[in-house]
């Protein structure tokens, strides 16, 4: 609905001239910057943090390996929750100097960690169960297609056209839609997982053996 809702009014806004809407597109449209999409998007990855904190919890109480993974998962998640809210991955594209779908340059030093930390990962990945480890590799798969690949044809035109028409709010709105999509999977995939985890550690309580109370 949110992002049905953006794509609405900012098409509205660039196709029809309808001045009136700009209050509404910046509020709402997610090619904008701290506005109610960057606020929920922000808020779904704080909860990723939180529930891969809880797991990390579970796992270590359960003595269980894995534990500094999850934890690791859940500091990086707090870390991206506060740069979508204040866009701190912006400043790295001081970095360098480039131009065509590298206009964003920012896009090469993250592409460098989100390549080491996925291979540091990859025999945690290799550890969980066939059904999580699908669901982690395809939200993922949107979230970084989303927030990197995304960005190379968004670079190239931003650098041709500018970032005042209908094409650039078209290109960046499936840039944020796949991030989206990508971290509602995550989030579900990690609830389960930690639905999962607490039904095992439950002890039951009640009536003893034979219904003696």
């Amino acid at each position: 609905m949110l992002t049905a809702l953006g794509l609405g009014v900012e098409t509205v806004h660039h196709a029809w001239g309808v001045s009136r809407l700009e209050p509404l597109v910046a509020f709402v449209s997610l090619s904008y910057e701290r506005n109610l999409p960057t606020w929920y998007a922000s808020g779904l990855l704080l909860c990723c943090a939180l529930v891969l904190a809880l797991i990390s919890r579970v796992t270590s109480r359960a003595g269980e390996a894995g534990r500094h993974h999850w934890t690791a998962l859940a500091c990086a998640f707090a870390y991206i929750s506060l740069d979508e809210a204040v866009g701190l991955h912006e400043h790295l594209g001081g970095l360098l100097e480039l131009d065509g779908v590298l206009f964003f340059s920012w896009v090469v030093p993250a592409a460098v960690v989100v390549t080491l930390g996925g291979l540091a990962f990859l025999p945690f990945l290799m550890r969980l169960p066939p059904r999580r480890r699908g669901q982690f590799l395809v939200a993922g798969v949107l979230y970084v297609g989303g927030a990197l690949l995304m960005e190379l044809p968004l670079g190239w035109w931003t650098e041709r056209h500018g970032n005042d028409n209908l094409v650039y709010a078209l290109i960046d709105h499936v840039e944020e839609a796949l991030e989206l999509t990508g971290v509602s999977l995550f989030l579900g995939a990690l609830m389960e997982e930690l639905g999962e985890r607490v039904r095992v550690e439950e002890v039951p309580h009640g009536r003893a053996a034979g219904g003696a109370r």
